[in-house]
């Protein structure tokens, strides 16, 4: 018979792969991955941010993403610097931060560990609870954007003379990206949560003919990888988190090459 906390670990991973893959979809077509990680480094400040104030971290990391959203908006206009040099400034400036500031607060029991790289099986159904719940919250966002944002990746300029809002549709799928980190940071932490969000899509890429379709096999593909990369750590006893991107791995190595194979038969 499975063991409650295993099983609490499966439905919370499925539940935010479900969840990252669409968004991830959108990330490997608009070429934002380093975006995401400057969201997940920026993260570990928010962590440090919740603790302070007394809050539940997430609120704390949903809170700096949505800043560092906003941030990156604001300069991406200016021409002074490059947009990878800017999100690196970002992304490690985040990271250092959060760091320095959980030195300041000794008195707090604290594991770093788990938030950089995920504590999946201390999940509890209260973490489910907000697990679902956000990830409802964001899927429906998603769903209302999806055509626009959709059509401004396609081309931004030919949305625009259509009369879509690019700017607050680019600004709200950016919103619900932050949510999702901040909700994926139990499962496979603040390091490796872009992870989760890039290599399902990429797995799913070259077999999907339409957007809808690759946000479903993507789907498909992250749920496998917390599936495979779960029974894995339970088999092996290695870390639970690191074991899902392993797995997640496995099948895009697996999904490039049949790719790859059936491209030069056909």
């Amino acid at each position: 018979m499975m063991e409650e906390f295993f099983l609490r670990a499966l439905i919370a991973g499925i539940g935010v792969a479900a969840v990252a893959a669409p968004l991830g979809c959108f990330v490997v077509w608009r070429r934002m991955a380093y975006f995401g990680a400057t969201l997940a480094h920026g993260a570990l400040l928010g962590v440090a941010l919740g603790l302070l104030l007394g809050i539940d971290p997430v609120f704390g990391i949903a809170a700096s993403s949505i800043v560092i959203a906003l941030i990156v908006t604001g300069l991406q206009r200016q021409r002074a610097l490059g947009g990878d040099t800017l999100l690196g400034i970002l992304a490690h400036a985040g990271l250092a931060l959060g760091l320095v500031a959980l030195a300041f607060l000794p008195s707090v029991r604290f594991d770093l560990m788990a938030t950089l790289f995920g504590d999946v099986l201390a999940v509890t159904w209260s973490d489910i609870f907000w697990i679902y719940l956000g990830g409802s919250a964001v899927l429906a966002v998603l769903a209302l954007i999806w055509n626009a944002l959709l059509a401004v990746t396609l081309n931004e300029d030919l949305a625009r003379a259509e009369g879509v809002p690019a700017a607050p549709v680019q600004f709200a799928f950016m919103l619900i990206l932050a949510v999702v980190i901040a909700i994926a940071m139990k499962v496979v932490g603040v390091l490796l949560i872009v992870s989760l969000l890039i290599i399902p899509a990429a797995a799913a890429r070259p077999y999907a003919r339409t957007p809808e379709r690759m946000a479903i096999l993507a789907a498909a593909a992250g749920a496998l990888a917390v599936i495979g990369g779960l029974f894995a750590s339970l088999q092996w006893d290695t870390p639970a988190g690191p074991s899902i991107v392993a797995a997640a791995t496995a099948i895009f190595a697996v999904s490039f090459t049949l790719g790859t194979l059936g491209k030069r038969i056909s």
